[in-house]
């Protein structure tokens, strides 16, 4: 793990940069992003565009009685699976474009594994739904949803779905070679797709989680006791943020290997809430 290229952004302490990381560079944030759209939801319900209880049906082409609404979407209680059918291979969300998720929406009733709001299963694809569905509701795409509602307000500019690729980090595999990234920029762009430098994101966590300039945290943030935390992993990279009342912590890596990820980051943050 030591030579893993890391960066730890913290308010405990200097900002740690091992092995080549660089704060400033794009990197994905994999499943970090479903709070940020959770948050544009949550904004979009307070200004009345829509209700957290309206069911999907009213913005996607769904069957009628999944009873799914766009609060179980956001919190992992729409007794959907975890991923789609077909997800899997070296790239394996390059084909999950707007017409499969269509497809997929027009058979939900076939996919649940619980009835909604009985139970918690995480769910990608429910944030892939819910991304669709806030495109459908405002007639905006994603990215502009989320810089109207989300980064404007928080003063935030280095996040983005496709930077270009000079600006971009990347783990590296055999010879040096940056390794090709996971194509996310279709349907499960919501879900998972977003790229921000280490210091972006940060601002993001002290913005919602710590000022909460924009209200309550989302319910896409989890909790466990009083740390309010989330992470995400794709191929090559993985991303824990966690905030406690006495500070908060993000830490990036160019692995894949979330849980290495949590436990550097949750180490950090119970030895500086220790001597704090």
């Amino acid at each position: 793990m030591s030579r893993v290229p890391t960066c730890v952004l913290s308010s405990f302490e200097a900002p740690r940069i091992l092995h080549g990381h660089d704060p400033g560079r794009f990197v994905q944030i994999g499943s970090l992003t479903k709070p940020l759209t959770a948050t544009v939801l949550t904004v979009l319900a307070g200004s009345g565009v829509l209700a957290l209880d309206d069911p999907l049906e009213r913005f996607l082409p769904a069957p009628g009685g999944t009873g799914i609404t766009l609060r179980h979407l956001a919190e992992h209680t729409s007794g959907l699976p975890r991923l789609p059918d077909g997800i899997r291979g070296r790239d394996p969300y390059a084909d999950f474009d707007d017409r499969a998720l269509d497809s997929v929406v027009r058979r939900l009733d076939t996919l649940a594994t619980a009835p909604a709001g009985s139970t918690e299963e995480y769910s990608n694809l429910g944030y892939a739904l819910l991304g669709a569905a806030l495109v459908a509701a405002t007639r905006t795409p994603y990215e502009e949803l989320l810089r109207r509602h989300l980064l404007d307000p928080l003063g935030v500019t280095d996040v983005t779905a496709d930077p270009p690729a000079d600006v971009r980090l990347c783990r590296r595999g055999l010879f040096g070679r940056p390794r090709r990234p996971w194509t996310m920029t279709g349907a499960i762009l919501p879900a998972g797709g977003l790229w921000a430098t280490p210091r972006a994101a940060a601002r993001l966590v002290t913005g919602l989680l710590v000022d909460r300039r924009l209200g309550e945290p989302a319910p896409a943030w989890q909790q466990a006791g009083r740390l309010l935390w989330h992470n995400g992993a794709t191929r090559g990279a993985s991303v824990f943020a966690g905030v406690v009342p006495q500070g908060w912590i993000l830490v990036h890596r160019l692995s894949g290997a979330s849980a290495a990820t949590d436990k550097l980051a949750l180490d950090t943050l119970r030895a500086a809430v220790r001597t704090s």
